[in-house]
């Protein structure tokens, strides 16, 4: 099953990210899990991500957000987990 990963960075916290970033991205790799992902954009500077995960339930991929360096940093506002259905692409 595919699900998004949607994640609004808190404001002011772009410095959070960056600090954080390298453990994110190793995170992605070690678990294997995602399909796509990538950073929100306002004004061209980084403030959310959204994640594509394949996995088996929404359990998994909820344990795979409560797992991410991001979320653990404290870097989100807010983070929301919804089945998602590929259409195109």
């Amino acid at each position: 099953m595919r699900f998004a990963v949607i994640c609004r960075d808190k404001p002011g916290a772009l410095e959070v990210r960056l600090a954080n970033r390298a453990a994110h991205l190793a995170y992605i790799e070690e678990t294997g899990v995602v399909e796509m992902a990538g950073p929100f954009l306002e004004g061209g500077q980084m403030v959310g991500s959204l994640v594509i995960l394949q996995t088996e339930d929404l359990e998994a991929a909820n344990a795979w957000a409560a797992g991410d360096p991001y979320g653990k940093a404290g870097l989100f506002e807010s983070v929301s987990v919804i089945e998602w259905k590929k259409v195109i692409g």
